[in-house]
């Protein structure tokens, strides 16, 4: 079976039960051995919220704790892994969960055009 890690915004769309969120990542997820929550998808959300993007994310670690993802720490393997990336643009947290799903064996589950569009072997399409 598969262990998927969670892009920030289809973290968000499990959590609230988004229609964006496709069937076949529905299935995905259901059958996967290990849904992953990154640390890091924490960390970008405290970035928007501190400049006004996003609400405070703290009440989303209890719902996370609740939903089942398990919290994936940022390893020194997955900093370095950063610089293997295969992405052109320079989101760090985009590099830095394509990196975590190198490392970690699971398939990166996102809709954002940009990594699918990048060639990544661990990547798939949320809206699917």
């Amino acid at each position: 079976m598969t262990r998927i890690l969670l892009d920030t915004h289809v973290l968000l769309w499990v959590l609230t039960d988004d229609s964006r969120l496709g069937s076949g990542a529905r299935r995905g997820i259901d059958g996967a051995t290990a849904v992953l929550a990154s640390a890091a998808s924490l960390w970008e959300l405290s970035i928007k919220h501190s400049i006004g993007k996003f609400p405070d994310p703290a009440p989303l670690l209890p719902a996370i704790e609740r939903s089942g993802p398990v919290l994936l720490p940022v390893s020194p393997e997955h900093a370095l892994g950063v610089r293997d990336s295969p992405l052109e643009h320079r989101d760090p947290f985009d590099r830095l969960l394509l990196a975590q799903a190198e490392a970690e064996g699971a398939v990166l589950l996102t809709a954002d055009e940009q990594i699918l569009r990048a060639g990544a072997s661990r990547v798939m399409d949320a809206r699917a």
